[in-house]
């Protein structure tokens, strides 16, 4: 054996150093990435990937992208944390912002999608307590769910499998099977004091609400003063085509949780309410050190601005549009693929067997993809995305199943 021959690959080496000092609670794919930009992305040994993961539904402007790496690289230099005992512009800017372009009237920063749902998930509880009695305080959540791995976010998920170790779990969480209005009403009592749900179930298979549903659920809602939770955590932000998923039904929550794409894969989360249940929340009541921090909020300022204003969300639409189309003929041209179903930049392929060797032989020829469930592959690439990488993914993943 020559000794070129038993040298380690960079790749290697990173491995080998991450298992000996990371803690295993993913189980990773052997690649180590360095550097990206735009839809692309490289490992440490210079091979080239096709990115239609964007960290799950996080680098909504693709890698390196201008605009965000100056932002950032000037606010860093100006100040990069700041306590929220005081007024933070760069904060209050993309408050604003958000809710000047939404229904909602007040936010409160976090760090992720987990610490928004457990904001949300204390507001309504206090809401309820507050505005009725001490009772209320029982939440609705729905089967086939994710919220979280945190211990209210995780209780809300609807999959046994993420809770089967980590009981006792938080009280008083009622599961009801998605998009059943029989069923939930058969679960109501005067001790709900809100119901969570997903407008698209992502890692349930990318699994979309049903307008009437939805519509159904906000009357009930409004009927009893129940607090309408949507966890727009990777639905929102321009994934699906709109700024929020809930737009497309026209149905409006009383809160949402955001993150993922907010920052463009900077850390950042955001919980919003209708001034109404925002109000039970005063100081003492919730708070985050590192939440709503100048660079978190500089990135969202950033990721709106290309949205609502260059053209950003208008070519997420039409990419989304594209890209189902794309999937649709893949569909007719393998029986495998059972299913496609999702809204703009948030797709999913349902095949008639496991995914996960599929998703893996696709890393192996510079394509990364992602499973939600067992049976569905995940499309979720950064909204800049064009025609010529969509078609470049597809061809890849085609090329593999014509083989298979």
């Amino acid at each position: 054996m020559s000794e070129s021959s038993t040298l380690k690959s960079q790749t290697e080496t990173w491995i080998e150093r991450g298992q000996a000092s990371v803690m295993n609670t993913y189980n990773r794919f052997p690649v180590a990435l360095k550097r990206g930009a735009g839809c692309q992305m490289w490992d440490v040994d210079g091979k080239r990937y096709l990115d239609f993961l964007s960290g799950i539904a996080v680098n909504s402007l693709g890698h390196g992208h201008e605009k965000l790496v100056s932002a950032l690289n000037a606010q860093m230099a100006d100040l990069m944390h700041c306590s929220n005992l005081y007024w933070i512009p760069a904060q209050i800017e993309l408050a604003e912002l958000l809710v000047k372009n939404s229904p909602f009237d007040k936010a409160f920063f976090c760090n992720s999608g987990a610490e928004a749902v457990e904001s949300a998930l204390k507001l309504a509880r206090k809401y309820g307590k507050t505005k009725h009695n001490a009772t209320r305080t029982k939440v609705i959540a729905m089967t086939n769910s994710f919220h979280g791995r945190t211990y209210g976010a995780m209780t809300l998920t609807g999959q046994a499998k993420y809770q089967a170790d980590f009981t006792p779990l938080v009280p008083d969480v009622i599961h009801v099977p998605f998009n059943d209005f029989v069923a939930l009403q058969a679960a109501m009592t005067p001790e709900i004091c809100a119901i969570i749900l997903e407008p698209i179930q992502g890692e349930g298979g990318i699994q979309p609400a049903d307008p009437a549903y939805l519509k159904q659920v906000r009357t009930l809602c409004d009927a009893q003063d129940i607090v309408l939770i949507f966890d727009e955590v990777q639905t929102g932000i321009g994934r699906t085509g709109k700024l929020f998923s809930f737009q497309h039904a026209g149905v409006q929550p009383d809160v949402i949780a955001l993150a993922k794409g907010l920052g463009g894969g900077f850390p950042i989360g955001a919980m919003l309410a209708v001034d109404k249940v925002a109000a039970a929340f005063q100081p003492g009541d919730h708070a985050s050190t590192f939440g709503g921090n100048p660079m978190a909020c500089t990135a969202g300022k950033i990721v709106l601005e290309a949205l609502l204003q260059d053209g950003l969300l208008s070519h997420a639409a039409e990419m989304g549009t594209y890209l189902q189309m794309r999937l649709q003929e893949l569909q007719q041209q393998f029986p495998a693929i059972q299913n496609v179903r999702g809204l703009g930049l948030m797709q999913g392929i349902e095949l008639n067997q496991p995914v996960a060797d599929i998703v893996k032989e696709c890393l192996e020829n510079g394509l990364l993809l992602v499973g939600a469930g067992a049976n569905v592959i995940r499309f979720v690439p950064p909204l800049t995305v064009g025609k010529v990488e969509i078609d470049e993914a597809l061809q890849i993943l085609s090329n593999l199943l014509r083989r298979r």
